[in-house]
């Protein structure tokens, strides 16, 4: 990164929550803010491979990480997610936890659709809402809220996922001019396709997708935007996709954003 070690560290300081932090790019989040000298709170819900992620940067990089097992969809999570960080100088806050679905919309399981609408959309806008009095109060913080490239316009065959991607973007872009009184930085960062575990488990190939970016890039362009932009597109080539869709009649847009998804989940 571009950003000298003491840089995060001294504007946003002492510990960093990452949300979704056991893989993908939540990882590489946790795994560069450790770098920077962070103290970490990590969450996910699989505690063991959490703990062992915990443990490893501890012991790497001197500082300290503790692991809080948390199921962004239970209807509780807020109360059990502010009591293990109760007594933490939270400075940076990483909401990146999410999951999506894709194929026609009827065909989806109620269920899933509810737990990804906690995990996308609720859990990001009561996150930011509990943990904003303590940052205003120590006069200083940043938030890095992770949304995607679907959530600029609805996407057929991904229609659960786009909304609650477009309700993240809509609540960083809010968020982002009401705390800059406060001295509170947000950034919503919009990621294309990126080669973790999601990618597969939604039905794609990623060896057969081009422009797919590797995690610790795209938290790499996250956190050296923070504090510079309001709204972040981790890569060039999404850049141009993003600008060419925002160009496009509506009806277009969505046409070829249904025809790219279903010649991507074919492959």
């Amino acid at each position: 990164m571009s950003d000298k070690p003491s840089t995060l560290l001294a504007k946003y300081g002492p510990w960093a929550l990452v949300t979704g932090a056991s893989s993908g790019i939540g990882e590489a989040f946790a795994r560069q803010l450790a770098a920077e000298g962070f103290n970490i709170v990590l969450t996910a819900r699989r505690q063991a491979q959490l703990q062992a992620l915990a443990t490893e940067l501890a012991t790497k990089h001197g500082i300290e990480a503790e692991a809080l097992g948390i199921d962004l969809s239970s209807e509780n999570f807020i109360d059990e997610l502010m009591a293990g960080i109760d007594d933490r100088d939270i400075g940076l806050v990483i909401s990146n936890a999410g999951f999506g679905l894709k194929g026609e919309h009827h065909e989806q399981d109620p269920q899933q659709l509810k737990d990804m609408l906690h995990v996308n959309s609720l859990a990001p806008m009561l996150i930011t809402q509990a943990i904003t009095p303590h940052m205003i109060k120590r006069g200083k913080g940043g938030m890095l809220l992770t949304g995607s490239m679907e959530g600029f316009m609805g996407f057929p065959q991904s229609a659960g996922y786009s909304a609650t991607k477009n309700f993240v973007h809509a609540l960083g872009e809010a968020l982002w001019q009401e705390l800059k009184p406060y001295n509170i930085d947000v950034l919503t960062l919009a990621p294309g396709s990126t080669d973790t575990n999601a990618l597969t488990s939604q039905g794609f190939d990623a060896s057969s997708m081009k422009g797919v970016m590797a995690p610790v890039e795209v938290a790499a362009l996250g956190l050296r935007q923070l504090g510079k932009k309001r709204l972040h597109v981790a890569g060039a080539a999404n850049n141009l996709f993003a600008r060419l869709m925002s160009g496009l009649p509506r009806k277009w847009g969505l046409a070829m954003a249904e025809a790219g998804m279903k010649s991507a989940l074919k492959k």
